[in-house]
């Protein structure tokens, strides 16, 4: 049986160069001071996904919300294996909450469903390392009705309609199983991602957003117009499919600033500095002992 896989997926702030320029003055993240990166643990979800294709059959749709710029990790995405991609992007859902991303996404999710194509597995990152709270994946499950496995570490059987697998926990492993549909937040540990395929990468050399044909234009003035290049695009399966939040029925009463309960009070940049130093011997003893009072200074 083929199984058809939708992938959560976000381009994040790299947070190894954080600035003071990182936040803004209402506590949400100023992501045009920061370099953007596929998130870590969302690139081990479309791996799983992916490996899913590979073994049983079927596709693999990509969807993220951001800003426009947002199409570079579905392109990444797309080098990858992913047949569909999908960005969400509208200027209402900005500072949107983990409440407010994940009802939206849960929209987009049924909207793929009911346009595109009807879908087995949902895959996301356990979490996003700009907010590192793990909530998205499993509100967007509860939203949808739908079983979750957190911690997914490996897809050990998929057959009659059900899953196993098993997950990767802090003191150890443990395998659960559970009927299809279903919804995975996937760990870093499960596997290791494939990197661009050189010859996906040719292929989809031209995969384009709206947002990206004004520059298009400037370096292919052929085309003359948008419509003209879009057609072009289009036939050569290059154009990226974009949704706004009103495309998939979602309430804009729910999303953005105004659908989000969580507030950000204030914001400290904290830095650390060493207050003191000690040379240790090199042998067990004296290593043991400097851990020891490590750990009873609460350091470790």
């Amino acid at each position: 049986m083929a199984y058809h896989s939708v992938v959560l997926v976000k381009q994040v702030p790299d947070t190894a160069n954080i600035t003071g320029q990182a936040m803004k003055e209402d506590g949400t993240i100023n992501r045009a001071a920061l370099p953007a990166v596929f998130n870590p643990e969302d690139l081990n979800a479309l791996e799983m996904a992916l490996q899913v294709k590979e073994a049983h059959g079927g596709q693999v749709t990509v969807l993220t919300m951001g800003p426009p710029r947002a199409a570079d990790v579905l392109r990444q995405a797309l080098y990858r294996g992913a047949d569909r991609v999908i960005l969400l992007t509208d200027r209402k859902t900005a500072g949107s909450d983990t409440l407010a991303t994940s009802y939206v996404l849960k929209c987009a999710v049924e909207a793929i469903g009911t346009h595109l194509a009807a879908w087995d597995l949902v895959f996301c990152g356990r979490q996003a390392i700009d907010g590192d709270t793990a909530q998205v994946g499993p509100q967007v499950a509860e939203k949808l009705g739908l079983p979750q496995i957190t911690y997914a570490e490996e897809i050990l059987a998929l057959r009659n309609g059900e899953i196993v697998a098993r997950r990767a926990l802090p003191l150890g492993t443990e395998t659960v199983q559970c009927a299809l549909p279903c919804l995975l937040t996937v760990v870093g540990s499960a596997n290791v991602p494939r990197p661009p395929n050189v010859r996906r990468m040719m292929a989809y050399k031209l995969a384009a957003t709206p947002f990206d044909y004004p520059e298009l234009l400037e370096r292919w003035p052929e085309f003359e117009t948008e419509e003209a290049l879009d057609r072009y695009l289009a036939e050569r399966d290059q154009r990226i499919l974009v949704w706004n939040a009103a495309d998939v029925g979602a309430d804009y009463g729910r999303v953005g600033l105004a659908g989000s309960p969580t507030k950000v009070l204030k914001v400290d940049f904290v830095s650390l500095g060493a207050s003191d130093n000690r040379e240790v011997e090199d042998s067990p003893q004296e290593l043991a002992e400097m851990v020891r009072e490590l750990v009873q200074d609460y350091i470790l």
